[in-house]
This record gives C-alpha cells, sequence and structure tokens, in this order.
C-alpha cells in the first residue's frame, strides 16, 4: 500500500489538519493516510504542549470513523528530537509491504534543504505538497529564501505539487489562543474533539 505519512504536534488537531489528510487520501494515488503524532522534543519549552497521549488521543477521536484516516505514535518510542528520516527508516524496515510518502506544506518544502539527510530522503520517498496560506511572520521568512531554491525542489520526479487541496486559514495556536479567551471553536474542531477538550478543560 501507498502510505502518506503526515506530520504534525495537532496541538489540537482542527478541520484544517482534516481537510488535508483528507484530501490526499481521496485525492492522490496514496491509499492511506497516517497523521503522525510528533513527541514533546525535550530542548524546546512545552508550556502550550499538551502530553503526548492526550493530543494522541485528540487525532484518534478526530478520525475514528475514516478508515483511510491513521494516527501513528512511532515517534514517541524512537529518540529524541526525532528526524524524520530516523522515522522513514524505521517504518520502512517494519512494514516492508508499504511504500510510504511525506504530506508537507508549501512552507515546509521551502525550508526542505535545512532537513537533515534531506536528499536521502528526497531520493527514496515522494512529497505531496499542498499550498499554504501564509502569516505575515512566515511570508517575511519566505522572502528571505531562494525561489530558486523552492523551484529545483518542485520540479524534482519525487515531488508532487498539490495545487488544488483546500486551504484553509486556522492554525492550533489561533484555536489555544481562543479558547484562553472563552470563545466558542467548535466549528473548528471535530464534535468529539471539542467535547474531549471541553471536558478536560484544556487551554483554558
Amino acid at each position: 500500500m501507498k502510505i502518506g505519512l503526515y506530520f504534525g504536534t495537532f496541538n489540537p488537531i482542527h478541520v484544517g489538519h482534516l481537510v488535508i489528510a483528507n484530501y490526499m487520501a481521496e485525492f492522490t494515488e496514496l491509499d492511506h493516510v497516517w497523521l503522525v503524532v510528533t513527541p514533546h522534543n525535550p530542548l524546546k519549552d512545552k508550556s502550550t504542549l499538551l502530553n503526548d497521549r492526550h493530543r494522541y488521543n485528540l487525532v484518534e477521536e478526530a478520525i475514528y470513523d475514516n478508515p483511510k484516516l491513521k494516527v501513528s505514535d512511532v515517534e514517541f518510542k524512537l529518540p529524541k528530537p526525532s528526524y524524520t528520516i530516523v522515522t522513514l527508516t524505521y517504518l520502512q524496515e517494519k512494514y516492508p509491504q508499504h511504500k510510504f510518502s511525506l504530506i508537507m506544506g508549501e512552507d515546509n518544502l521551502r525550508s526542505f534543504h535545512k532537513w537533515f539527510n534531506h536528499e536521502v530522503i528526497l531520493d527514496k520517498h515522494k512529497l505531496y505538497v499542498y499550498p499554504r496560506v501564509l502569516t505575515f511572520q512566515e511570508e517575511q521568512e519566505v522572502k528571505t529564501i531562494s525561489h530558486d531554491l523552492l523551484n529545483d525542489f518542485s520540479s524534482h520526479k519525487n515531488v508532487i505539487i498539490c495545487e488544488d487541496a483546500p486551504v484553509m486559514k486556522v492554525s492550533s495556536s489561533f484555536i489555544r489562543e481562543a479558547i484562553k479567551n472563552k470563545k466558542d471553536v467548535r466549528y473548528l474542531l471535530t464534535e468529539p474533539v471539542y467535547k474531549y477538550i471541553d471536558e478536560m478543560n484544556f487551554y483554558k
């Protein structure tokens, strides 16, 4: 099977994540999409980051009724900080019957040259790239990156640009801040996720 790996902290998972995951599972050659919950990086501040297992549970709640989507905690068991190439190597060895690809936003493709062993990743795995509506700060950062570099990656045989993928300008940080300020965010989350967050008093 062709499996797309969609990495994220999912803090929390929201409708924007789910739209992308479902699009990749339905409108590309991928058979399934695994949402890989990234663990807390011990070198970074985690004041706003939920416990790894709670974030895993939220993703599980969000996708429970979609047979093409699966949540994965593979990186919980691997050395930290997590490197994508290590995760890919581990999964390919554990599931030799599958072919793994990466799902990422265009912003990640722009900084892909900074990834550890990115040449090896690009040589052995396909990258499914979706457009992203950037924040002002992200736009400023993008301006410092060579467009020639982006074009080099875009034209690679293993890079599939999914221009028709729907884009939603919603972020987990926006949702966290909204909950903190007692705003109603029920339509930005699936009902099970909203209930889980509300009952556990997360982000308040």
